[in-house]
């Protein structure tokens, strides 16, 4: 395997979105310590296998459409492992994560979005750097410290915040008409 996509260069972002939906099972579920950290070493161990082929940092948007964590008629297979390891059937994974949820997982940067006509929020961003370790940038747009780690979700979009208020409640489609003059 090539160096470039060894385990260990997408683990920033594999936290990242393992984090993002362990939050809603804490607050939205019923679900004990002992059981939110298994669902969440589960997911990132699934992802991390399923991914280790489908990593590219030198192109980032190779791939994207595969690592894309995916909830809407139909539950994310890799989400839906990690919470029937803990004993939640995708029935009740449905009552506790957003109906309608794209997370992308990309080399240097984790966003997702709620709802189909909702936001792209960002919710970790590194950028490579010259001595191998991505930098870590926070919401504000300051480098982090030179470790790597997941910095808290980014707070620039007030629109983000107000979607993960509602916890996954979509708004109605808008219907929309498009006319072209010359």
């Amino acid at each position: 395997m090539h160096t470039l996509c060894a385990r260990g260069t997408m683990k920033p972002e594999i936290n990242a979105a393992v984090g993002f939906l362990s939050r809603f099972l804490r607050i939205k579920g019923h679900v004990n310590d002992r059981q939110l950290q298994t669902f969440s070493q589960t997911l990132q161990d699934i992802l991390a296998e399923q991914y280790k082929h489908h990593w590219f940092p030198d192109r980032p948007n190779k791939g994207s459409g595969y690592r894309c964590i995916r909830i809407n008629h139909k539950m994310d297979p890799l989400v839906g492992q990690a919470g029937q390891r803990i004993g939640l059937s995708i029935q009740q994974l449905y009552l506790l994560l957003p109906s309608e949820l794209t997370l992308w997982v990309d080399p240097f940067e984790v966003s997702y979005r709620i709802g189909e006509d909702g936001s792209i929020c960002v919710l970790y961003e590194s950028h490579p750097s010259t001595n191998g370790n991505p930098s870590v940038t926070t919401g504000n747009g300051n480098p982090a410290s030179s470790v790597t780690q997941v910095s808290p979700m980014v707070d620039s979009h007030i629109s983000c915040k107000e979607e993960l208020l509602v916890l996954g409640h979509t708004s109605p489609a808008k219907p929309y008409m498009m006319t072209v003059s010359s």
